[in-house]
C-alpha cells in the first residue's frame, strides 16, 4: 500500500513536471512569435522609412537636375545670343519681298564668305568708290541719311567682275547675266558712280537690294563699295512677323 502510494506520489511529480515543461515551451514559443513579429514589424517600419528616404532622396535629385537642366540651357541661350545670333530689325524697303520693313531677323558674326546670295547686315560709316584707274578712295558722307545700318544681298566678291546693263536690265558678274529670283523688279538705274564694268578690288563687295527700284546700294556714291570690316554678319532666319518665319537662305 505504501508503495503504491509512493508510486502515485512519484507519478503526479512526474506530470507536474512534464505540465510545467510544456507551459514553458509554450511561452517559450509565444516569446519567439513575439520576438519574430516584434522583429517583422521594426523591418516593415525600417523599410517603410528607407523607402520614405529613398522617395525624399529622389525628389530632391530630380529637383537639382531640374535646376542643372534650366542653368545649362540658360547658359546655351546666353552664349548662342552673345556669340552666334544677334537680334536686328529691318528698317524700309529695299530689301522687299524678301524682308519687309519692321521685321526682325537674326545675323550671326560666325560665317563664311560672304558669298553671292548672302543677305549681309552692313554698318555704312563709310563709302568706297573708284578712281579712273581702279584706285579706291573713301568719299565724305558726314550728311548722309545712309550713315546707319543697312542690310543688302552680296551681288559680286572681290576679284569678281560686274555690269549692268540697265538698257536690258541686267546684272552681269564675271560675263554671266544673273538668274535673280529674289528681286522684287529688275535693275533700272546702274546709278552713275561707277564706270561699268568694274571688277571688285579684294577686300571689297558690291551689294544691291532686291527692291532695285526702292535701294540704295553699291550703286549709290553714299554706300559704295563695302569694305570687309563694315560688315557685322550675315542674316540667318527671320523671326518676326511669326507667321512669316523663314531661314534666309539663297
Amino acid at each position: 500500500m505504501a508503495d503504491e502510494i509512493k508510486d502515485l506520489s512519484e507519478n503526479t511529480e512526474e506530470e507536474v513536471a512534464s505540465e510545467a515543461a510544456v507551459e514553458a515551451e509554450e511561452k517559450a514559443e509565444k516569446t519567439a512569435e513575439k520576438a519574430e513579429k516584434a522583429s517583422e514589424e521594426s523591418n516593415d517600419k525600417d523599410d517603410e522609412e528607407k523607402k520614405a528616404e529613398e522617395k525624399e532622396s529622389k525628389i530632391v535629385d530630380d529637383i537639382l537636375e531640374i535646376i542643372e537642366s534650366t542653368l545649362v540651357t540658360v547658359f546655351v541661350i546666353v552664349m548662342i545670343f552673345t556669340y552666334l545670333l544677334h537680334p536686328v530689325n529691318v528698317v524700309g524697303r529695299s530689301m522687299n519681298d524678301t524682308l519687309m520693313d519692321k521685321d526682325r531677323i537674326f545675323m550671326t558674326t560666325i560665317y563664311g564668305g560672304p558669298h553671292y546670295g548672302d543677305i549681309i547686315v552692313i554698318n555704312n560709316d563709310e563709302a568706297y568708290l573708284l578712281n579712273e584707274d581702279g584706285s579706291i578712295y573713301e568719299r565724305d558722307i558726314t550728311g548722309s541719311s545712309l550713315k546707319e545700318c543697312i542690310i543688302k544681298r552680296v551681288i559680286a566678291e572681290p576679284g569678281q567682275t560686274i555690269d549692268i546693263d540697265a538698257e536690258n536690265e541686267q546684272v552681269i558678274v564675271d560675263g554671266k547675266v544673273l538668274d535673280e529670283p529674289y528681286i522684287k523688279e529688275t535693275v533700272v538705274s546702274d546709278g552713275g558712280m561707277f564706270d561699268f564694268p568694274i571688277t571688285v578690288p579684294e577686300g571689297y563687295y558690291f551689294v544691291m537690294g532686291d527692291n532695285r527700284r526702292n535701294s540704295s546700294d553699291s550703286r549709290s556714291g553714299d554706300v559704295g563699295l563695302i569694305k570687309k570690316e563694315q560688315i557685322y554678319g550675315k542674316a540667318l532666319i527671320r523671326y518676326s512677323p511669326i507667321k512669316d518665319f523663314k531661314i534666309l537662305k539663297f
